[in-house]
């Protein structure tokens, strides 16, 4: 059902998203360059391994040594928008339309952050992630990690269609409002090193 949810979703706001998507792509073509689109490896469901893509953020700015600067300095004031927008993630239907992400869910997370997690947090992988979560909508990158993960096995425990909608309806306001986009101090959120529990 959820699956049927996401695609019919999809399909019915196609026409409204689809010139969004090119004034977007246009954009960051113009302001950040090529590519215009950021993939990266992420764990799905089972935490197996799926390509995500959004719009690409931020500059490919180097230093001497020809290391990539810091998130902060690269991360542009028109990324800051797309961010805040969360326009950057409107190339992830594809992820949906292919079966690797849902509409809502767990949003997935670093590789490299799998083997941290606790057996509790590891739950969050029951679940296809995606684009939006029961942790987005309460508190997004405001709140630290042992909070997410806490809001994202609550998701896991008690996901239902209503519970979708109820988040759907959330992160368009969360959108509007632009809150939460990301910790004090950080261009999002700090790395995860393990919990603290």
């Amino acid at each position: 059902m959820k699956r049927i949810f996401d695609l019919f979703l999809i399909f019915i706001s196609f026409p409204l998203l689809l010139p969004v998507f090119i004034v977007v792509a246009i954009l960051v073509r113009f302001k950040l360059g090529t590519p215009i689109l950021f993939t990266q490896i992420r764990p799905g469901k089972d935490a197996k391994p799926f390509k995500m893509i959004k719009f690409r953020t931020m500059t490919d700015d180097r230093d001497a040594d020809g290391e990539l600067l810091s998130d902060e300095i690269r991360l542009t004031k028109f990324g800051r928008f797309l961010r805040s927008t969360s326009l950057d993630e409107l190339p992830e239907l594809w992820n949906v339309v292919k079966g690797e992400m849902s509409l809502v869910g767990p949003r997935p997370l670093l590789v490299e952050y799998v083997p941290l997690y606790s057996q509790e947090q590891y739950r969050r992988h029951e679940v296809r992630p995606g684009i939006s979560g029961w942790a987005q909508v309460n508190g997004r990158n405001a709140i630290d990690w042992d909070d997410k993960f806490k809001l994202d096995v609550w998701y896991v425990d008690n996901r239902s269609l209503w519970l979708d909608i109820k988040i759907i309806y959330l992160t368009l306001k969360k959108v509007v409002v632009r809150e939460g986009i990301s910790a004090e101090g950080e261009a999002t959120m700090p790395k995860f090193t393990g919990s603290k529990e």
